[in-house]
């Protein structure tokens, strides 16, 4: 484990209810000055390909990748790590359908709402409609996942949905498949091709 995962676990555990002594003692040690709070695992893979891409080490620089393991929990979270708890900054990306959660949270803990950046469904669906639908079938397929694929295309219930719209629902099909394509497809990007609330957020760090 990482010294920023050894933070990461600790402010988990924090949030949880356990003490804030690690969580402190971690982010002094490490001289962590902010947090980009994450609905998941999958949108923490993307964020962590994107930054070896344009070769930034973000615990270096202080920045901290958090999965909160839901958009639920983002009160909690920037609570404890904004200005009443650590007073890290907060930035975080996420859905459409949870800014309002993440703005409500941001203000709250004092963080204002410069910090939040949103995907028009979700990450996913971003990197889709950037990479193309044919793009994004080619790297299922070399991925090994084409036959998958296929038996869920051929599921009633996704005859009447937009391609693109099955591709996101497929990767949601399988435990730890959403991980494996967030950082695929983010991978197989255009440098020019970066969604704009992904690239964003990069800018802003």
């Amino acid at each position: 484990m990482t010294d920023m995962g050894a933070f990461r676990e600790a402010v988990t555990a924090w949030a949880a209810g356990g003490p804030c002594d690690e969580a402190r003692e971690w982010a002094e040690r490490l001289s962590v000055r902010t947090v980009v709070l994450l609905e998941g695992l999958s949108d923490v893979a993307a964020v962590d390909a994107l930054a070896a891409i344009r070769g930034r080490d973000l615990a270096a620089e202080g920045v901290c990748v958090l999965s909160m393991g839901g958009a639920m929990s983002v009160g909690r979270f920037a609570r404890l790590l904004g200005p009443p708890g650590l007073g890290l900054r907060l930035t975080g990306l996420c859905d459409e359908a949870e800014r309002g959660y993440f703005a409500r949270a941001f203000e709250a803990a004092g963080a204002g709402r410069q910090g939040i950046f949103v995907c028009a469904a979700d990450l996913e669906d971003e990197l889709i409609r950037a990479l193309g639908v044919p793009r994004v079938e080619e790297l299922v397929r070399a991925e090994g996942d084409r036959r998958p694929l296929v038996t869920f295309l051929r599921q009633p219930a996704q005859r009447d949905r937009a391609a693109h719209q099955r591709l996101r629902r497929f990767f949601g099909t399988k435990s730890g498949r959403k991980i494996q394509y967030g950082r695929v497809l983010v991978e197989a990007l255009d440098p020019d091709r970066v969604p704009a609330p992904l690239d964003d957020l990069f800018t802003s760090l």
